[in-house]
């Protein structure tokens, strides 16, 4: 429930803290004085789209900020739970911010968040029904969403629609085998000679770098060897090598110590030298030993570096891409191979148009259901609203052919009057019963939502008198078990309210802004009073006032 608004700098309003509390809010103020900046506030704080035009002139930024009372919604508390804005105080705040350049920020319980969150969270606190909803009826699309959301089958519609795209998918790529199997056919045959080319390579495929190595030694064998044996030379075996000229060192050294014993130390560092370059005396004589002149084995890794280079340069890759590539042709030739079974395409096709056929028809029958049910809603509501006699009907008429929607077109059928045989609401409904029409579905939905807020921006044009007074006490009635907000230019429907607040235009300085208040007893009276008078104001229009606020 809606618990508390406070808006800033937004459009006309500089500033307004609002608290509401359950049941039927009704909302007045003359013509033009910007009754709907209410609603229009409280969408941008559910995550609709904003601009910098909302900012109120002279200002830098705007703000919005709802609270609600969310102890009886599990859900939500689960979804905020696992969204990371969970409350302890049973409360959750939604807050937006504009700024004058169209930059907007919004934020959940003080965290920052984006505005599919804030979008997410209001499909669990409210509905809003616009003045122009009624207009939305004639669509053929909105019939079927509106019938889908009485029967709670939104999910249901979902995985039809999941359902039939699957299958025309499965139909096309049967279709593709059956027009292009020729080009097919063509490709498969130059990737089956590309892979047995790469496969002839074996496991030089991935050994690129390894054989590479291997062909550089054996390329280069003679110079290894010539170095090895100079290096030898030059530490062990010349006769001016360095392990004699250690040796020497070591033998003037150990003289020079038995004279002075604190040249232990560089003792010590040329007895390490002289161990260090026998270790790599040692190591240079293995690794000689292991080289060897093999002609052959260097003419076989020249054959097959030239062989993967050859292949490299005919598909325009990098010799060590080469394995990647042959992966990726045998990948392709397993899908050019399914997809030339044509039988195998044919039967994936059936299976995907069976399992369509079996979520369609299971739609079909909550439909079918949902329709009886939401006619004789519908109906009543309508005898309720001065169509005394007529008649709403949900019609469902098979397709030609299966849809994204299912098997069945649903079209709203209504006869305002009795006699009259029903007819599409587009054709027979007139301004005002299209209106009365709107307002009984709207109603009757509101009666399966699982939202607790129900606001309806002045969804009662184009009626009055008795037809106002009917409108009024459903929507008390709708206020029994639900928040309601109504923004109306009727006495009839703003006496049935629990609470009044009146939107009022000022001039200050010359700044025009708009103003929100609550009304008390008095002040309700004087505010009926001219929605039933106009500007002139009369004691019998004020007790007329009255007797409809107590009545």
């Amino acid at each position: 429930m809606l618990s508390h608004l406070s808006i800033r700098n937004y459009l006309l309003v500089e500033s307004v803290a609002l608290d509401f509390g359950p049941g039927l809010t009704v909302l007045t103020g003359e013509t033009g004085a910007g009754k709907s900046i209410l609603v229009d506030a409280l969408a941008l704080a559910l995550g609709d789209r904003a601009e910098g035009g909302v900012v109120r002139q002279g200002a830098t930024r705007a703000e919005i900020t709802a609270e609600f009372a969310i102890d009886g919604l599990p859900a939500l508390a689960g979804w905020l739970d696992e969204a990371g804005y969970a409350a302890d105080d049973g409360s959750l705040i939604l807050r937006r911010v504009i700024d004058a350049g169209g930059r907007s920020r919004a934020f959940i319980n003080g965290s920052a968040a984006p505005l599919a969150q804030l979008k997410e969270a209001a499909d669990f606190l409210l509905d809003i029904h616009g003045q122009h909803a009624h207009h939305a009826l004639l669509r053929p699309q909105t019939q079927r969403e509106v019938l889908d959301a009485y029967a709670g089958a939104q999910q249901n519609a979902a995985a039809v629609a999941a359902a039939w795209h699957a299958w025309q998918a499965a139909r096309q790529r049967r279709l593709e085998a059956e027009t292009h199997g020729q080009a097919r056919q063509i490709e498969r045959e130059g990737l089956t000679l590309a892979v047995e080319e790469l496969r002839a390579l074996g496991d030089d495929l991935a050994r690129w770098d390894e054989i590479q190595a291997e062909h550089g030694r054996l390329a280069h064998v003679t110079t290894l060897l010539e170095g090895s044996q100079a290096l030898i030379d030059g530490l062990d075996e010349g006769e001016a090598a360095v392990s004699g000229l250690l040796g020497e060192t070591a033998a003037r050294l150990a003289t020079m110590r038995a004279l002075d014993d604190s040249l232990g130390e560089v003792a010590t560092l040329i007895d390490s030298a002289s161990a260090d370059v026998a270790e790599a005396v040692h190591a240079l004589r293995r690794y000689a030993g292991h080289l060897s002149l093999d002609p052959e084995r260097l003419a076989d890794l020249d054959r097959r570096l030239a062989d993967m280079h050859r292949l490299a340069r005919k598909h325009r890759v990098q010799p060590d891409a080469l394995a990647g590539l042959f992966e990726q042709f045998e990948g392709r030739l397993a899908e050019l191979a399914a997809g030339d079974d044509v039988d195998a395409l044919q039967a994936a096709e059936d299976a995907a148009l069976a399992h369509f056929q079996g979520e369609a028809k299971q739609l079909g029958a909550l439909r079918r259901k949902a329709a009886t049910a939401l006619s004789k809603q519908v109906t009543a509501a309508m005898h309720e609203l001065a169509l005394a006699g007529g008649h709403f009907d949900v019609a469902l008429q098979a397709t030609g052919e299966p849809r994204a929607h299912g098997l069945e077109d649903v079209v709203f059928l209504v006869a305002s009057h009795p006699g009259l045989p029903p007819g599409p609401l587009a054709k027979v409904a007139s301004g005002g019963e299209l209106s009365r029409v709107s307002l009984a579905i709207q109603t009757a939905l509101s009666g399966v939502a699982g939202v607790p807020t129900l606001i309806f921006d002045e969804v009662d044009v184009g009626i009055g008198g008795s037809v106002a007074e009917a409108v009024g006490r459903r929507l008390a009635k709708l206020g029994e078990t639900r928040q309601v907000l109504v923004i109306t230019h009727l006495p009839q429907v703003a006496a049935r309210g629990a609470r009044h607040l009146r939107v009022a235009k000022q001039a200050d300085g010359g700044f025009v802004s708009s103003n929100i208040e609550q009304l008390d007893d008095a002040a309700r009276v004087e505010e009926i009073a001219r929605m039933l008078g106009g500007l002139k104001i009369t004691s019998t229009t004020r007790q007329h006032a009255a007797e409809m606020l107590a009545g």
